[in-house]
């Protein structure tokens, strides 16, 4: 996980594409703003602790020339320590001051690679890239391979085609390779930031379902910049400190989530303005199978009245087979000689497995840090566990992949002690994972939590949930942080409360496995039950493919400045773009069959993997959000309104969320 920003300045910026009714401000040289750059690289170092680098491109200071005058835009690239007094040389004569830079800044937390490397890159050619994420697939990385540094070297050998309203065509590169091009080819979780130096085009965007955050400030009177940043400083958000009854944040609504895509800020001078121009463009997605993974198109949704008992019947013969062995998952070309393992679970089965291979493979993880993996008691790769059906798959499909010298950590938050439901599930899932897996070493770390005491720590998450505003993006922001940072107690390997010895422990390891898409591709949701009542199947996978369209804005932006502000990378595994092209693949009645209880029809495929994975108890598990299963919802409830039934009847929608938060 890394943090990446650029500030833009000095340059009028042009949204008429994306937004007809914007007015961009005057740049103005002397300007007050809400935050720093350096407030920027507190927040981001937080992301990427391995290093921080920041890099200029001046693009022209001095004084304007005269009305009807020409200037041509003449880049260099500075280190942070440049002395800026040298580009200060502000000349007499009737023209206005001005300095049009871009400021790139990197925070990296390294994953991959054999040497460490230092962000921003910059090349030969004086292009410059910050990065945040991970080359799973469409380019092609050996074990050692870095993702920025390999992105690098293909982005240097793309061309440009952009043409702008407001600017002259950008060609540039004879190569048949774009940008948006290259950026679609990639399989992964990804945001970016890259400065093509010949073309004086800023390229940015993020990965198609917006498992990276990027965060976007269009320019305003209060501050004309234009700001790209992982994550919101906290000067950003209101700095009183105390909840008012109702109401939502006092912030200025500074920031947006960046819309999934790939856009470009092209960089130009009319003859008629002595501004310079930037003209912000989206373009389209090139790679075909991305682009039907983003429609969502399901073929098969309303089922026969046979079709729908057959399937019912074939879920009965499953759960009375053996589970699979070890040794069978591991091997997905034996599908083809048994019956069983050609059936549609256990392709999803086989899709998660190679989906957590690429998450987790110790020969892409970067060796040369602080933590000694090849210790026995450290691992690298720990699971958000609450004990229910994702959590428990992701964790018994990684004992899977990883050799079993390594623990594997198990992070369970509460704010009820040993009685919040999460808890209760994660040691009877503890229990379940040593039955199949007895030579492993489990380790369930209990991080307890008193949200009375969390005075400070609620306003920080305040900042890094910003955009979002609600108090269930709170509860479910500051349970994500508080289980991600990984210190608390270890539940001792017999579950025995009366002999358990609390010995304290905090997690070494950097990736973080989520079950995030489980249930928007699954119907897990209670809302996916109400809309199959009132419009069948049709109006289910409706509102599933609405989930999927919206899950940038509504959850994984949050989730990953939430996760990443303690060091640690969010990694998806029902997220892989592989996954839900098999998803979407199965008929809708064998995701789920809506007409059976719960714990039984909601998410019926991902049941019938558990069985097949042996864990069977998790496998008739209720969906429990995590606000509620670890009871941060009812305490917030009784904090701010006085008790659960207060706080319903003062939300009949999501209540927001005031600034003055005690």
């Amino acid at each position: 996980m890394c943090g990446i920003a650029v500030i833009v300045s000095g340059i009028k910026i042009i949204l008429s594409s994306l937004d007809p009714n914007f007015v961009s401000p005057v740049p103005l040289l002397e300007q007050q703003t809400l935050f720093s750059v350096d407030d920027i690289k507190g927040v981001l170092r937080r992301r990427g602790p391995d290093n921080l680098g920041c890099k200029k491109v001046l693009l022209r200071s001095g004084v304007s020339a005269l009305p009807g005058g020409e200037q041509d835009i003449v880049a260099f690239v500075e280190d942070e320590d440049a002395n800026d007094g040298e580009n200060s040389h502000m000349g007499g004569g009737g023209g206005k001051e001005f300095i049009e830079e871009l400021q790139f800044i990197g925070a990296t937390l390294q994953l991959r690679g054999i040497s460490p490397i230092i962000q921003p890159l910059v090349d030969m050619s004086g292009n410059i890239l910050v990065y945040n994420g991970e080359i799973f697939g469409g380019i092609q990385m050996s074990s050692g391979s870095n993702d920025t540094e390999i992105l690098m070297q293909h982005l240097g050998l793309c061309g440009c085609h952009v043409s702008s309203p407001h600017n002259k065509a950008h060609t540039s590169g004879e190569r048949g390779t774009s940008v948006p091009e290259l950026l679609s080819r990639i399989r992964g979780p990804w945001a970016l930031i890259y400065w093509q130096s010949s073309s004086k085009i800023l390229w940015f965007g993020r990965d198609a379902f917006g498992r990276r955050s990027l965060l976007v400030h269009w320019p305003t009177k209060e501050d004309p910049r234009f700001l790209l940043s992982s994550v919101s400083p906290l000067a950003s958000v209101n700095e009183s400190s105390e909840f008012a009854d109702g109401g939502q944040i006092a912030k200025t609504d500074f920031w947006e989530e960046l819309p999934c895509g790939v856009y470009s800020l092209s960089i130009g001078a009319l003859e008629t303005d002595e501004d310079l121009i930037g003209e912000v463009l989206k373009h389209d997605w090139t790679d075909p199978k991305l682009k039907e993974l983003i429609t969502w198109e399901r073929t098969s949704i309303q089922p026969k009245p046979e079709d729908l008992c057959a399937s019912r019947q074939k879920g009965y013969c499953r759960k009375e087979k053996s589970p699979l062995t070890p040794s069978t998952l591991i091997e997905p070309k034996l599908a083809s000689t048994d019956c069983l393992l050609t059936s549609l679970p256990h392709r999803v089965m086989i899709a998660l497995q190679e989906s957590m291979m690429r998450r987790t493979a110790l020969n892409t993880i970067y060796q040369a840090t602080s933590v000694d993996y090849t210790n026995k008691y450290n691992t690298p790769v720990a699971v958000l566990f609450s004990g229910g059906l994702d959590s428990m798959i992701i964790a018994a499909l990684l004992d899977k992949c990883m050799d079993a010298k390594y623990d594997i950590d198990l992070l369970n938050v509460s704010f009820d002690g040993p009685f919040a439901p999460d808890r209760v599930s994660a040691r009877a899932g503890l229990k379940e994972l040593q039955k199949i897996a007895p030579s492993r070493r489990w380790k369930l770390v209990e991080i307890d939590a008193d949200l009375l005491k969390l005075t400070s720590e609620t306003k920080h998450v305040m900042s890094l949930i910003n955009p979002a505003s609600t108090y269930m993006d709170l509860n479910i922001g500051t349970a994500l942080w508080l289980a991600a940072g990984g210190e608390g107690c270890l539940q001792d390997e017999t579950g025995n409360d009366d002999t358990r010895d609390h010995v304290k422990y905090k997690s070494a390891a950097r990736i973080l496995l989520v079950g995030a898409g489980a249930d928007e591709q699954c119907a897990g949701y209670g809302r996916h039950r109400t809309k199959y009542r009132n419009g069948s199947w049709l109006g289910l996978n409706d509102e599933m493919k609405l989930d999927m369209q919206r899950i940038w804005k509504r959850n994984l932006g949050r989730d990953d400045r939430c996760i990443a502000d303690n060091g640690k990378e969010a990694r998806f595994p029902f997220l892989d773009e592989d996954v839900i092209r098999i998803l979407l693949d199965i008929p809708l009645w064998e995701i789920a069959d809506l007409d059976q209880p719960i714990g039984i029809g909601d998410k019926k495929i991902l049941r019938e993997v558990a069985h097949l994975l042996g864990i069977s108890e998790a496998a008739s598990l209720p969906k429990r959000a995590i606000q509620f299963g670890s009871r941060i919802a009812r305490e917030s409830n009784r904090k701010n309104f006085g008790s659960n039934r207060a706080a319903n009847q003062a939300s009949a929608g999501s209540v927001t969320i005031h600034g003055n938060n005690s």
